[in-house]
């Protein structure tokens, strides 16, 4: 057998070396990396620690809702980037020495300057429009649409973040044009044809956004992931606070409302279950999320040991404002469908069919709550004691509120009649027979509205057929 050549053995071992040399590198990385996670974490949950003794739960509520829904924090925040971009962009042409061909310092004079003046005319068309818009929509839709649907739309508040992005990085690549930076140009360049194409799309998109389908399909959309937090399968919310009530007894004492009246948006049920455990004692929210409450009224009533917490602790789990949202209220998302079909039912309006669209979503979200379970009243804790009274809006109210003032307003209107017609009859094929008395109902007294509304027994007859289109060709109800 012939000899190894040693020069061979020695690149092998070189190799093998190499290999675990670099298998040691990565592990040592690996650790590293995992060190600097753990060490965030751990900074993380100390800020948040020092964030919860320095603010209640309402002020970050309060404070965290506004900036998810306000109009100048995508800017502002695009406004930060810039100053954190440029210096990075003008290294890096400083160190790569890029020499575009036929563009010196006039020309990027020029190409700053151009998207200046395009930026400003694409911010000051966008908020004059959006401007308009709101006042249109509120005016033939409802109000209410303004800020859970407009102002935090996310296409609006990025792309008035590019205009913004981009103007204040072409302002401050002028203020160097003299160096004719080339990678500088080249990405004012790139954001100028980028506002360019996102304008143009922010047009078409705004037009569809305010047609009536699309506010309705976004109120819709909004409300069943809003039906599914709050009452989640499954739900913490057991069981209702009759039987309870019985062995509480009167409470030993009630905590008012000290701030100025407000509506309530939101409560920490999870912290007034920690609350109720740890004093062992049962805590009663007498308001409810959506309801008015004015100054020194009852907001809570406490049982046992809970009589010992104090005031404080109890008001900073309720968040108030001026108007309701749709972050705990899934009763505002039918309230917010429902006016929109009464207004395009008023006469300065007369738009029947932008109703059955309103009907369409309420239809939709009835469906989705009918699978529920919404009678629970009693929050536990994890060894099953109830802790908190926290009501919710039953099942009978929720069919009230989307039948009754529709059918008061549109009983004489063939679309609507016909369209709520099919739904209460989809809606009690497709539920439990637990969900029917409330339906039926609401089919009796619909049937009165229309025997009363028309004077000849044809209209009454067609009035009287089930359509989920309102006035369509269909003949007969839609199976579920």
């Amino acid at each position: 057998m012939a000899a190894e050549n040693p020069a061979s053995l020695d690149t092998a071992a070189d190799r093998r070396s190499g290999r675990v040399a670099t298998r040691a590198e990565l592990t040592t990385l690996q650790r590293a990396w995992k060190r600097i996670v753990a060490r965030a974490a751990v900074r993380r949950r100390r800020r948040q620690r020092y964030l919860k003794g320095k603010l209640s739960w309402n002020q970050l509520y309060r404070a965290s809702s506004y900036l998810k829904s306000a109009l100048w924090t995508v800017p502002l925040i695009a406004i930060l980037l810039v100053f954190l971009t440029a210096p990075v962009v003008r290294h890096i042409d400083t160190r790569l020495h890029w020499e575009l061909a036929g563009l010196a310092a006039t020309g990027a004079q020029a190409l700053y300057q151009t998207v200046i003046t395009m930026t400003l005319s694409f911010l000051v068309f966008t908020f004059g429009s959006l401007l308009v818009a709101i006042q249109v929509a509120g005016g033939q839709l409802t109000p209410r649409i303004i800020a859970t649907t407009l102002l935090c739309n996310n296409v609006v508040r990025y792309s008035v973040g590019l205009f913004v992005f981009t103007l204040v990085y072409s302002v401050i690549a002028l203020n160097r044009a003299e160096h004719s930076a080339q990678l500088v140009a080249l990405v004012t360049a790139i954001l100028g044809i980028a506002s360019i194409a996102d304008f143009l799309f922010l047009i078409d998109y705004a037009a569809r956004l305010l047609r009536p389908v699309s506010v309705v399909s976004s109120v819709g959309d909004q409300g069943v992931d809003l039906i599914r937090a709050v009452y989640p399968a499954g739900s913490s919310l057991v069981a209702e606070s009759g039987p309870l009530r019985s062995v509480l007894g009167a409470p030993a004492r009630r905590v008012l409302h000290n701030a100025p009246a407000g509506i309530v948006l939101a409560v920490d049920l999870t912290t007034l279950v920690a609350l109720g455990r740890r004093h062992n004692g049962v805590i009663e929210f007498i308001a409810q999320v959506g309801d008015f409450v004015a100054a020194e009224e009852p907001l809570f009533a406490l049982y046992g040991g809970a009589s010992a917490i104090d005031d404080r602790s109890l008001r900073s789990t309720v968040a108030f404002g001026a108007e309701r949202t749709l972050e705990q209220d899934p009763m505002f998302a039918f309230r917010i469908l429902v006016d929109i079909a009464l207004k395009a039912l008023s006469p300065a309006i007369n738009d029947p069919t932008t109703a059955v669209l309103a009907m369409d979503q309420v239809h939709r979200l009835l469906r989705v709550l009918g699978k529920r379970q919404l009678r629970g009243e009693l929050a536990c804790d994890d060894k099953g004691d109830p802790r908190v009274i926290y009501r919710t809006p039953n099942w009978e109210d929720f069919v009230h509120v989307a039948c009754t003032e529709i059918r008061a307003c549109g009983a004489s209107n063939v679309q609507v009649a016909r369209r709520m017609r099919a739904m209460l009859e989809n809606l009690v094929e497709v539920l439990s027979a637990n969900r029917h008395p409330s339906l039926e109902a609401e089919l009796a007294l619909l049937e009165r509205a229309i025997g009363s509304a028309y004077a000849t027994a044809e209209d009454r007859e067609l009035a009287s057929i089930p359509d989920v289109q309102g006035l369509g060709g269909a003949t007969a109800r839609r199976p579920g």
